[in-house]
Protein backbone atom coordinates (compact mmCIF):
# COMPACT_ATOMS: atom_id res chain seq x y z
CA UNK A 1 0.00 0.00 0.00
CA UNK A 2 1.32 3.36 -1.19
CA UNK A 3 1.16 6.53 1.62
CA UNK A 4 0.95 9.63 -1.02
CA UNK A 5 1.91 13.04 0.82
CA UNK A 6 0.39 16.23 -0.19
CA UNK A 7 1.98 19.65 -0.03
CA UNK A 8 -0.72 20.32 2.24
CA UNK A 9 0.21 17.27 5.17
CA UNK A 10 4.58 17.95 4.28
CA UNK A 11 3.71 21.67 5.64
CA UNK A 12 1.84 20.45 8.76
CA UNK A 13 4.41 17.89 9.64
CA UNK A 14 7.22 20.97 8.41
CA UNK A 15 5.45 23.53 10.88
CA UNK A 16 6.69 22.40 14.56
CA UNK A 17 10.33 22.64 13.11
CA UNK A 18 9.45 25.91 11.49
CA UNK A 19 7.55 27.32 15.02
CA UNK A 20 10.67 26.45 16.65
CA UNK A 21 13.14 27.81 14.61
CA UNK A 22 11.31 30.89 14.38
CA UNK A 23 11.04 30.85 18.55
CA UNK A 24 14.35 30.43 19.24
CA UNK A 25 15.43 33.35 17.20
CA UNK A 26 12.85 35.14 19.00
CA UNK A 27 14.16 34.06 22.10
CA UNK A 28 17.60 35.81 21.90
CA UNK A 29 17.74 38.90 23.79
CA UNK A 30 20.41 40.44 22.24
CA UNK A 31 18.60 40.26 18.60
CA UNK A 32 18.25 44.10 18.68
CA UNK A 33 21.35 44.82 21.18
CA UNK A 34 23.59 47.72 19.87
CA UNK A 35 27.51 47.36 19.62
CA UNK A 36 27.67 48.88 22.72
CA UNK A 37 25.48 46.40 24.26
CA UNK A 38 26.63 43.45 23.07
CA UNK A 39 30.60 44.84 24.37
CA UNK A 40 29.29 46.19 27.54
CA UNK A 41 27.51 42.98 28.68
CA UNK A 42 30.42 40.77 26.48
CA UNK A 43 32.94 42.55 28.54
CA UNK A 44 30.99 42.07 32.29
CA UNK A 45 30.83 38.15 31.57
CA UNK A 46 34.72 38.77 30.40
CA UNK A 47 35.76 40.45 34.06
CA UNK A 48 33.24 37.70 35.73
CA UNK A 49 35.43 35.05 34.62
CA UNK A 50 32.24 33.61 32.27
CA UNK A 51 34.82 33.09 29.12
CA UNK A 52 32.77 30.93 27.13
CA UNK A 53 29.71 33.03 27.77
CA UNK A 54 31.95 36.39 26.52
CA UNK A 55 32.92 34.48 23.89
CA UNK A 56 29.96 33.96 22.42
CA UNK A 57 28.72 37.47 22.90
CA UNK A 58 31.79 38.96 21.62
CA UNK A 59 30.97 36.74 18.63
CA UNK A 60 27.57 38.53 17.44
CA UNK A 61 29.32 41.46 17.88
CA UNK A 62 32.13 40.67 15.44
CA UNK A 63 29.05 39.13 13.22
CA UNK A 64 26.59 42.05 13.41
CA UNK A 65 28.72 45.22 14.02
CA UNK A 66 32.45 44.16 12.35
CA UNK A 67 33.49 47.49 12.54
CA UNK A 68 34.46 50.12 14.75
CA UNK A 69 35.52 50.81 18.60
CA UNK A 70 33.64 48.75 20.04
CA UNK A 71 34.56 45.73 17.01
CA UNK A 72 38.21 46.58 17.26
CA UNK A 73 38.12 46.25 20.80
CA UNK A 74 35.64 42.48 21.09
CA UNK A 75 38.54 41.42 18.72
CA UNK A 76 40.99 42.26 21.30
CA UNK A 77 39.05 40.49 24.25
CA UNK A 78 38.06 37.51 22.70
CA UNK A 79 41.54 36.47 22.08
CA UNK A 80 42.27 37.15 25.69
CA UNK A 81 38.94 34.70 26.42
CA UNK A 82 40.35 31.87 24.33
CA UNK A 83 43.94 32.04 26.50
CA UNK A 84 42.01 31.66 29.65
CA UNK A 85 39.78 29.01 28.24
CA UNK A 86 43.46 27.26 26.90
CA UNK A 87 42.24 27.52 23.81
CA UNK A 88 45.88 28.15 22.49
CA UNK A 89 44.84 27.86 18.76
CA UNK A 90 41.75 30.07 18.56
CA UNK A 91 43.83 32.80 21.07
CA UNK A 92 46.77 32.71 18.20
CA UNK A 93 44.01 32.92 15.29
CA UNK A 94 42.48 35.84 17.14
CA UNK A 95 46.03 37.57 17.75
CA UNK A 96 47.13 37.01 13.93
CA UNK A 97 43.60 38.72 12.78
CA UNK A 98 44.00 41.61 14.78
CA UNK A 99 47.33 42.26 14.08
CA UNK A 100 46.74 42.37 10.47
CA UNK A 101 43.92 43.90 10.32
CA UNK A 102 45.02 46.68 12.63
CA UNK A 103 48.42 46.96 12.09
CA UNK A 104 48.86 50.60 13.74
CA UNK A 105 46.51 50.18 16.66
CA UNK A 106 47.36 51.44 20.05
CA UNK A 107 46.96 48.40 21.37
CA UNK A 108 48.47 46.27 19.08
CA UNK A 109 51.55 46.20 21.87
CA UNK A 110 49.83 44.42 23.75
CA UNK A 111 48.29 41.35 21.31
CA UNK A 112 51.95 40.54 20.50
CA UNK A 113 52.31 40.70 23.99
CA UNK A 114 49.08 38.22 24.72
CA UNK A 115 50.83 35.93 21.05
CA UNK A 116 53.82 35.78 23.39
CA UNK A 117 51.88 34.35 26.68
CA UNK A 118 50.11 31.58 24.13
CA UNK A 119 52.87 30.77 22.81
CA UNK A 120 54.75 30.70 26.68
CA UNK A 121 54.31 26.91 27.37
CA UNK A 122 55.71 27.01 30.90
CA UNK A 123 54.13 24.31 32.88
CA UNK A 124 55.71 25.20 35.99
CA UNK A 125 53.70 24.46 39.29
CA UNK A 126 53.26 22.38 42.68
CA UNK A 127 54.00 19.29 41.05
CA UNK A 128 56.62 20.60 39.02
CA UNK A 129 59.03 21.18 41.77
CA UNK A 130 58.90 18.11 42.85
CA UNK A 131 58.57 15.83 39.74
CA UNK A 132 61.11 17.81 37.34
CA UNK A 133 60.27 17.28 33.52
CA UNK A 134 62.84 16.22 31.28
CA UNK A 135 63.55 18.88 29.30
CA UNK A 136 65.28 16.83 26.17
CA UNK A 137 61.82 15.66 25.36
CA UNK A 138 59.82 18.86 25.25
CA UNK A 139 59.78 20.65 22.36
CA UNK A 140 61.57 23.98 23.06
CA UNK A 141 59.52 25.64 19.60
CA UNK A 142 57.04 27.51 21.36
CA UNK A 143 59.09 28.84 23.70
CA UNK A 144 61.69 29.89 20.84
CA UNK A 145 58.27 31.68 19.04
CA UNK A 146 57.31 33.79 22.38
CA UNK A 147 60.96 34.89 22.52
CA UNK A 148 61.22 35.97 18.77
CA UNK A 149 57.74 37.60 19.40
CA UNK A 150 58.87 39.44 23.00
CA UNK A 151 62.18 40.53 20.94
CA UNK A 152 59.97 42.18 18.05
CA UNK A 153 57.46 43.72 20.88
CA UNK A 154 60.76 45.43 21.97
CA UNK A 155 61.97 46.80 18.70
CA UNK A 156 58.88 48.11 17.91
CA UNK A 157 57.66 49.35 21.27
CA UNK A 158 60.52 50.31 23.64
CA UNK A 159 58.19 52.46 25.08
CA UNK A 160 55.60 49.91 25.69
CA UNK A 161 54.06 49.15 29.22
CA UNK A 162 54.87 45.74 28.14
CA UNK A 163 58.47 46.22 27.35
CA UNK A 164 60.08 45.65 30.82
CA UNK A 165 58.08 42.32 31.30
CA UNK A 166 58.95 41.36 27.72
CA UNK A 167 63.06 41.59 28.39
CA UNK A 168 62.50 39.98 32.33
CA UNK A 169 60.50 37.62 30.35
CA UNK A 170 62.69 37.12 27.03
CA UNK A 171 65.89 36.47 29.62
CA UNK A 172 63.75 33.64 31.26
CA UNK A 173 63.21 32.31 27.72
CA UNK A 174 67.15 32.24 27.12
CA UNK A 175 67.83 29.91 29.98
CA UNK A 176 65.02 27.73 29.72
CA UNK A 177 66.79 27.19 25.96
CA UNK A 178 70.01 26.74 27.23
CA UNK A 179 68.88 24.77 29.80
CA UNK A 180 67.06 22.39 27.05
CA UNK A 181 70.44 21.99 25.04
CA UNK A 182 72.52 21.25 28.23
CA UNK A 183 69.68 17.80 29.16
CA UNK A 184 69.63 16.75 25.68
CA UNK A 185 73.58 16.88 25.62
CA UNK A 186 73.27 15.24 29.26
CA UNK A 187 71.28 12.53 27.20
CA UNK A 188 73.67 12.21 24.54
CA UNK A 189 76.42 11.64 27.14
CA UNK A 190 74.70 8.97 29.48
CA UNK A 191 74.25 6.80 26.06
CA UNK A 192 77.98 7.67 25.37
CA UNK A 193 77.18 9.24 22.47
CA UNK A 194 79.96 11.58 23.18
CA UNK A 195 80.87 13.74 20.06
CA UNK A 196 76.77 14.72 20.01
CA UNK A 197 76.90 15.94 23.37
CA UNK A 198 80.61 17.81 22.71
CA UNK A 199 78.35 19.15 20.31
CA UNK A 200 75.10 20.38 21.88
CA UNK A 201 77.40 21.22 24.87
CA UNK A 202 79.52 23.45 22.92
CA UNK A 203 76.43 24.91 20.90
CA UNK A 204 75.40 26.29 24.98
CA UNK A 205 78.88 28.12 25.06
CA UNK A 206 78.28 29.67 21.90
CA UNK A 207 74.73 30.50 21.78
CA UNK A 208 74.20 31.01 25.43
CA UNK A 209 77.32 32.27 27.60
CA UNK A 210 76.00 34.07 30.28
CA UNK A 211 73.18 32.27 30.93
CA UNK A 212 73.24 29.75 34.19
CA UNK A 213 73.14 26.76 32.32
CA UNK A 214 76.59 27.52 30.76
CA UNK A 215 77.96 26.38 33.78
CA UNK A 216 76.70 22.76 33.25
CA UNK A 217 77.37 22.97 29.96
CA UNK A 218 81.08 22.96 30.30
CA UNK A 219 81.12 20.56 32.96
CA UNK A 220 79.32 17.97 30.26
CA UNK A 221 82.27 19.13 27.98
CA UNK A 222 84.78 18.34 30.04
CA UNK A 223 83.34 15.15 31.40
CA UNK A 224 82.45 14.41 27.34
CA UNK A 225 86.01 14.99 26.65
CA UNK A 226 87.40 12.94 29.17
CA UNK A 227 85.28 9.64 27.86
CA UNK A 228 86.51 10.27 24.46
CA UNK A 229 89.99 10.87 25.41
CA UNK A 230 91.05 14.01 24.34
CA UNK A 231 93.15 14.70 27.56
CA UNK A 232 94.37 18.31 26.40
CA UNK A 233 90.70 20.07 25.26
CA UNK A 234 89.26 18.43 28.73
CA UNK A 235 92.16 20.47 30.55
CA UNK A 236 91.51 23.49 28.58
CA UNK A 237 87.94 23.26 29.74
CA UNK A 238 88.82 22.61 33.43
CA UNK A 239 91.25 25.62 33.18
CA UNK A 240 87.97 27.76 31.92
CA UNK A 241 85.57 26.11 35.06
CA UNK A 242 88.12 27.07 37.63
CA UNK A 243 88.92 30.64 36.32
CA UNK A 244 85.17 31.69 35.67
CA UNK A 245 83.75 29.18 38.50
CA UNK A 246 85.71 29.11 41.42
CA UNK A 247 84.40 26.42 44.16
CA UNK A 248 82.15 24.56 41.49
CA UNK A 249 83.38 21.32 41.65
CA UNK A 250 83.37 21.22 45.60
CA UNK A 251 79.34 22.52 45.42
CA UNK A 252 79.08 19.78 43.27
CA UNK A 253 80.29 17.62 45.79
CA UNK A 254 78.49 18.82 48.57
CA UNK A 255 75.13 19.21 46.24
CA UNK A 256 75.88 15.13 45.17
CA UNK A 257 76.02 14.12 49.03
CA UNK A 258 72.80 16.46 50.09
CA UNK A 259 69.27 14.59 50.78
CA UNK A 260 66.83 15.08 48.21
CA UNK A 261 64.83 16.51 50.81
CA UNK A 262 67.05 19.62 51.70
CA UNK A 263 66.58 21.21 48.23
CA UNK A 264 65.71 24.62 49.69
CA UNK A 265 69.48 23.97 51.29
CA UNK A 266 70.92 27.23 49.12
CA UNK A 267 68.81 29.67 50.70
CA UNK A 268 70.56 32.29 53.13
CA UNK A 269 69.25 35.46 54.61
CA UNK A 270 71.09 37.44 52.30
CA UNK A 271 70.12 35.03 49.41
CA UNK A 272 66.39 33.79 50.18
CA UNK A 273 66.03 32.28 46.87
CA UNK A 274 68.71 29.24 45.50
CA UNK A 275 70.91 29.81 43.35
CA UNK A 276 69.42 29.46 39.51
CA UNK A 277 66.35 30.09 40.59
CA UNK A 278 63.85 32.10 38.34
CA UNK A 279 63.83 35.59 40.78
CA UNK A 280 64.63 38.84 39.47
CA UNK A 281 64.18 41.64 41.22
CA UNK A 282 61.51 40.81 43.44
CA UNK A 283 59.25 38.61 40.85
CA UNK A 284 58.57 35.06 41.06
CA UNK A 285 58.60 33.57 37.17
CA UNK A 286 55.06 33.55 37.75
CA UNK A 287 54.15 36.82 38.34
CA UNK A 288 55.33 38.19 35.48
CA UNK A 289 52.95 39.38 33.41
CA UNK A 290 51.22 42.56 33.51
CA UNK A 291 47.53 42.31 35.41
CA UNK A 292 47.25 38.96 34.61
CA UNK A 293 47.19 39.55 30.92
CA UNK A 294 43.92 41.30 31.01
CA UNK A 295 43.90 43.99 27.84
CA UNK A 296 43.67 47.21 28.32
CA UNK A 297 40.11 48.95 27.88
CA UNK A 298 39.74 51.39 24.42
CA UNK A 299 39.50 54.91 25.50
Amino acid sequence: MKIRFSAQLFLILLSPVLFLGCASLEEDPTINWSAEELYTNAKGRLDDKFYDQSIELYKNLDLRYPYGPFAEQGKIDIAYAYWKMNNSASALMACDRFIREHPDHENVDYVMYLKALVHFNDDKGLLGFFVPKNLAERDPGAAREAFDILRDLVKRFPDSRYAEDAQLRMAYLVNTLAEHEVSVANYYFRRGAFVASINRAQSVIENYPRAPAAREALEVLALSYERSGLVESRQKIEAIIDVNFPGLRQAKTEDAERSWWEFWGNKTEDNPYPEGSDQVEGKSWWKFWIDDGMPPEDK
